[in-house]
């Protein structure tokens, strides 16, 4: 089969990123073997290619959202079938210990996300790929590979942050940073979801403009020095009672002084730098929530999967590469030059 392989790391994803022929991989008794229709990029695999902040087994496949069809069962498998559509659910977990019993499977300390942790050569970016049973989930037939590919991860991701973590309810205001990322569009629709008042920042006015056709209530460019007061002054100087972060240092000690008595900032991520100051003061006397988030469960794939197939939330795809292009969006990705998500189809080699 072809997959794209690695063999070193690299700033540069062109120097290092090949098409290869390896063998079609042999499944355990509880895994399921998949031929991949789809696979979406995430900012993981660059860290992968790059080697950094953490190390991952080499050679290595990247790629943890994956679409497909199941074409073998190991014989322990029971509830998948061959020849059922399938989406992967990225958060390998222990199922064991007691976060896991408990159904807070992301805080078991063996989890692993597929595609970025594991290996040498277990991800998504081949023709062929596997995985435990449990973490893969049947998909509705109106339901394409290309959209299931490109809501799981963030939709899972942002359902987590959103749902599990912060507890959003109707009613509230909702301040969705990097609302034109993959994550921001799936933030976005699940506020509007949940009937909040959102708020959204984008980098540049076309993605401004896209934040609003998603259903945004108000967009702000974050790239301008003031931005945060442009939000507070949308909330009447009242400040926003949840913030869905992945921008990091960049943004951070401003995002805080915009959340209201009691609000929460939930984060995920920090593509401009982990350090970051914070006002213990302010954090105290207004008693705030500042919560890590990562990766999510099972079940909140299988809500996104369901308002996906039911159109309350929309996949949005920047552009779909064909296999052997497919490092031209790793760079697209470094660039930041994209509104949604971004699409390979190994398949179609």
């Amino acid at each position: 089969m072809k997959a794209a392989v690695y063999r070193e790391h690299n700033k540069d994803p062109r120097k290092v990123v090949k098409i290869e022929d390896i063998e079609i991989p042999k499944i355990k008794d509880n895994q399921v073997l998949i031929k991949v229709e789809a696979v979406s990029y995430n900012y993981n695999d660059l860290w992968g290619i790059w080697g950094e902040p953490i190390k991952i087994p080499l050679p290595h496949i990247s790629g943890s959202d994956v679409s497909g069809t199941v074409i073998d069962i190991g014989e322990n498998v029971l509830h998948i079938k061959k020849g059922e559509r399938v989406v992967g659910h990225p958060n390998l977990t222990c199922r064991i210990c007691n976060e896991c019993t408990s159904g807070k499977e992301y805080d078991c300390s063996q989890r692993q996300v597929w595609g970025f942790q594991t290996g040498p050569l277990w991800g998504g970016f081949a023709q062929y790929t596997y995985l435990p049973e449990v973490n893969v989930i049947k998909i509705p037939d109106n339901l394409s590979f290309q959209d299931a590919a490109a809501i799981s991860m963030v939709g899972m991701t942002s359902w987590h942050m959103l749902v599990t973590r912060a507890n959003i309810h109707p009613g509230q205001t909702v301040l969705i940073m990097g609302g034109g990322s993959g994550m921001g569009i799936a933030g976005i629709q699940i506020a509007k979801l949940f009937n909040c008042d959102v708020i959204a920042t984008a980098g540049t006015q076309d993605k401004m403009d896209k934040c609003i056709k998603l259903g945004a209530d108000h967009v702000v460019n974050h790239r301008e020095p003031n931005w945060y007061k442009k939000v507070r002054n949308l909330t009447n100087n009242q400040g926003v009672d949840i913030i869905f972060e992945h921008i990091g240092k960049s943004v951070f000690a401003e995002e805080v002084s915009l959340l209201n008595m009691g609000g929460t900032l939930v984060s995920t991520g920090a593509t401009t730098g982990y350090d970051s100051k914070l006002d213990l003061g302010y954090l105290i006397l207004r008693g705030l929530n500042i919560i890590g988030a990562t990766q999510g469960t099972r079940a909140g794939l299988e809500k996104v999967v369901k308002w996906t197939s039911k159109g309350k939330i929309k996949a949005i795809i920047d552009t779909v590469y064909p296999f052997e292009d497919m490092v031209t969006g790793h760079i697209k990705m470094m660039e930041s030059r994209l509104f949604g998500k971004l699409i390979t189809t190994p398949q179609k080699l």
